[in-house]
């Protein structure tokens, strides 16, 4: 088993706080491309909140976003997490099976992360 974050891996910006213009700011420093999608699932949370009449979908995109920033902001994890997600469509099983593990490992450690530790 890897550690999720490596002593090397340290981050490129501060951890944003959740809300949407921090958010905002910290996708468009470490994973700019990935801007469309983060305004298109903004505008699909906000949508079902009101079809809701719940502030839970705005909550469960900051915590995504927040997830995804944490990961991005440390390169060297990024990069692992990028590696594994491009070997999950290998076929070999074992090669699959670490990917999902690397992946898997990586990810709850950084909702850990933004969730406070």
């Amino acid at each position: 088993m890897t550690a999720p974050y490596r002593q090397d891996d340290g981050p490129v910006i501060p951890r944003p706080e959740l809300t949407l213009p921090a958010l905002r700011q910290a996708v468009a420093a470490v994973a700019a491309s990935r801007l469309p999608e983060f305004f298109e699932e903004l505008q699909q949370a906000f949508v079902r909140a009101g079809d809701e009449d719940s502030v839970v979908p705005i909550r469960m995109f900051y915590q995504r976003w927040g997830v995804v920033v944490e990961i991005e902001r440390h390169p060297e994890t990024a990069r692992r997490l990028h590696a594994a997600e491009r070997a999950v469509d290998s076929p070999n099983p074992d090669v699959r099976a670490a990917a999902i593990l690397e992946a898997g490992e990586i990810v709850r450690a950084a909702h850990r992360e933004v969730a406070g530790g």
